[in-house]
């Protein structure tokens, strides 16, 4: 279980280094997006985001694990 746990926080560091290190420009430009969108239109892009990452993770379980 923590085996999964520290590839999943590697992994994450990992593509959040690439966004960082390749694209810098377009984070910026993304978060000021972010920023401009109302609290309740973040708050539901969060809430989708967390539920599709559910749904991936509950597939994964089922299908692979």
């Amino acid at each position: 279980m923590m085996e999964h746990l520290l590839w999943a926080v590697g992994s994450v560091l990992v593509f959040e280094g690439l966004v960082l290190a390749l694209a810098p420009l377009r984070l910026a430009e993304a978060l000021a997006l972010l920023a401009r969108l109302s609290v309740e239109t973040r708050r539901l892009l969060g809430l989708s985001a967390l539920a599709l990452g559910v749904g991936v993770l509950w597939l994964v379980r089922a299908f692979f694990g």
